[in-house]
């Protein structure tokens, strides 16, 4: 596969995607808006300071803080949070030097009080790290609406389809099911839906005949350790068009 010639943003084609998918029946836009970040410009002597936020394994955390270490990067992540203690996530992230905070959700609370005290928690570590930037990287809660319009236009995440085709937990899955040719991952500010905030960033990976969900999955996952990193690249410049495809 020729990775520049399957990516693309912000403009996106979105001709022939009965490939994609079978979900939508509706036509979906020829052109998006260029996103629209809300974080300083940063400069290689002042990175913008992010957090990554983790729920599992952290194999996208580690290839973004590898990527941070190159020379000239205008970003660096100044803490991984995971809300799970026991993810492998936190051992990789120890192990490249990087400050880990464990925030699991409150016991003795429930509901709307449980998930509120618990985003507290966390801003309350993003405020002492002085963070810009949150990049979700399989952090598996969603976030509150109230968090959200706090970080409006600083929160972003990667999800392993072509939105908004196939949102949710089970991507691989659903695009399996639904028997399409195309998926691949996508790039998007966060809002208080799933996976429904503006595409910043998308690359297709085909689907083989011979596909299960865990195969698919890895292939998708090399795209996303290469795509997300650009991504950040082109909101801590401020120049989206560094992006492949444009």
């Amino acid at each position: 596969m020729n990775w520049e010639f399957l990516c693309f943003s912000p403009v996106i084609d979105y001709s022939g995607t009965e490939s994609r998918s079978n979900q939508n029946s509706t036509p979906l836009p020829n052109v998006m808006s260029t996103p629209q970040s809300h974080v300083r410009i940063a400069k290689v002597t002042e990175p913008l300071r992010c957090a990554i936020l983790i729920s599992g394994s952290g194999s996208g955390m580690e290839a973004m803080l590898h990527h941070q270490r190159t020379s000239n990067c205008l970003h660096r992540t100044e803490v991984v949070i995971s809300n799970v203690a026991a993810a492998y996530g936190i051992e990789r992230a120890k192990h490249l030097e990087c400050p880990v905070e464990i925030i699991e959700l409150p016991t003795g609370l429930t509901g709307v009080e449980r998930r509120l005290s618990h985003e507290k928690a966390i801003e309350k570590v993003l405020a002492h790290y002085r963070i810009e930037l949150i990049i979700l990287s399989g952090y598996m809660r969603l976030l509150s609406a109230d968090f959200v319009d706090r970080w409006a236009g600083k929160v972003v995440n990667i999800h392993p389809s072509l939105l908004p085709d196939f949102p949710g937990a089970h991507a691989h899955r659903d695009v399996i099911a639904a028997g399409v040719t195309k998926t691949g991952c996508t790039v998007h500010y966060v809002d208080a839906g799933m996976d429904t905030g503006q595409i910043i960033a998308q690359c297709e990976v085909e689907v083989l005949a011979d596909d299960t969900e865990a195969s698919l999955a890895s292939r998708v996952k090399e795209f996303e350790h290469k795509l997300y990193p650009l991504v950040i690249d082109a909101i801590a410049s401020g120049d989206f068009s560094d992006l492949p495809g444009n």
